[in-house]
């Protein structure tokens, strides 16, 4: 069975056709889902699938913000020289950890 549009455009219910309602489908479920992990907690999955668009579209963007100023950050700091304990790539950096130990001058006593 053949469909055949009836309107100009060759479009259906609002622009969704057969070959792009599976990326939008992608693109809603990976931004609740972004909304949900990234909200550490502070959204469940329900309500955020029944936010508005527009609450979604906003919270989304804020959150996304958020960790970009956070990264933006992180890399500013390491780009100025400052020695870190831990690199980016989350391993750590011996060398300083060490000095940092030594610089510590409390002495460390097992019993």
């Amino acid at each position: 069975m053949n469909l055949v549009s009836l309107y100009q455009l060759g479009l259906t219910f609002f622009g969704l056709t057969l070959d792009t309602i599976a990326q939008s489908r992608v693109a809603i479920f990976t931004q609740i889902h972004e909304i949900c992990f990234h909200g550490k907690g502070g959204y469940q999955w329900e309500e955020v699938y029944n936010m508005p668009i527009w609450l979604r579209r906003f919270t989304f963007n804020k959150i996304q913000n958020f960790y970009k100023e956070e990264q933006d950050q992180i890399n500013s700091h390491s780009k100025k020289g400052e020695k870190t304990l831990v690199d980016s790539s989350g391993k750590i950096n011996t060398p300083e950890f060490l000095k940092a130990n030594k610089d510590n001058k409390r002495p460390s006593s097992y019993k």
